[in-house]
């Protein structure tokens, strides 16, 4: 069975979406007929734009901007115009551990706060004047928001934190009818989750693939996502179809946590 989400006339912004999940989800966005702007503090997001454009027929437009510095966001998003759907998926991943004593675990931790949660912070202040009553905000947590693992502290915390964010902004926007959700995705192929895979078999003095087969063990459906794969609940979650859905963070994990 083929499931089809129509979003033509729609304008949706998409943060961290130079590769990965946001760069999926901007796609999906995209092929469902959506207007698209694609937004990373890095140079790769303006090819990522024109690869949108080429693949899908849209115009893909491409912004550049920091989210940890608030004036460099509010700059990008001056007279963007109207915004129906927010995904805040931009994010930093790096593990660090409390027991390290070298200074770069706390620089590391300070830059992961700043990215995920308060990043998340400003881009959705400068752009909630944008958008109108039945606006969606989407926040990309994960199944570590839910739960925990040794030595990312940062990334978990703010992961934890983006869940609080999304719950709390459902009951004050909802006045407006603005619905606000967090996404919380397993584990999807993408370059940080890799990268923090391969941390992990280092710690246990195991193969990566032997890493990758033990974090399959724990899922109820085997293997690893891909981001297309998790990109069909930001679809679902934006649409029509989740009108009564607000305040929720729901895990798309192949069954890894059950809560």
């Amino acid at each position: 069975m083929t499931v089809s989400f129509d979003f033509s006339g729609q304008t949706v912004l998409v943060t961290g979406a130079s590769r990965g999940i946001g760069f999926g989800v901007a796609q999906a966005f995209a092929d469902a007929g959506a207007r698209v702007c694609v937004l990373a503090e890095d140079a790769g997001i303006e090819k990522a734009a024109r690869t949108l454009s080429a693949t899908t027929g849209g115009n893909v437009r491409a912004l550049r901007c920091d989210i940890s510095d608030p004036d460099a966001v509010h700059r990008a998003l001056d007279g963007f115009g109207r915004l129906d759907v927010l995904i805040n998926n931009a994010g930093v991943e790096l593990p660090t551990p409390v027991e390290e004593g070298h200074s770069a675990i706390d620089d590391a931790f300070r830059r992961i706060i700043d990215v995920n949660v308060m990043g998340t912070w400003w881009v959705t202040r400068a752009a909630l004047p944008q958008m109108g009553e039945g606006g969606r905000i989407l926040i990309t947590s994960s199944i570590w928001g839910r739960t925990a693992v040794p030595g990312f502290a940062a990334y978990v915390a703010s992961k934890h934190a983006l869940i609080g964010i999304a719950r709390t902004l459902s009951r004050e926007l909802g006045p407006r009818g603005i619905r606000v959700n967090a996404v919380c995705p397993g584990w999807v192929r993408t370059e940080a989750s890799l990268r923090s895979l391969a941390v992990m078999a280092q710690e246990r003095g195991i193969s990566e693939d032997a890493m990758g087969d033990a974090l399959a063990a724990n899922q109820s459906l085997d293997g690893l996502m891909d981001p297309t794969d998790v990109a069909g609940l930001y679809l679902y979650l934006a649409s029509e179809a989740a009108a009564n859905l607000t305040g929720q963070a729901i895990q798309v994990d192949r069954g890894e946590v059950m809560a």
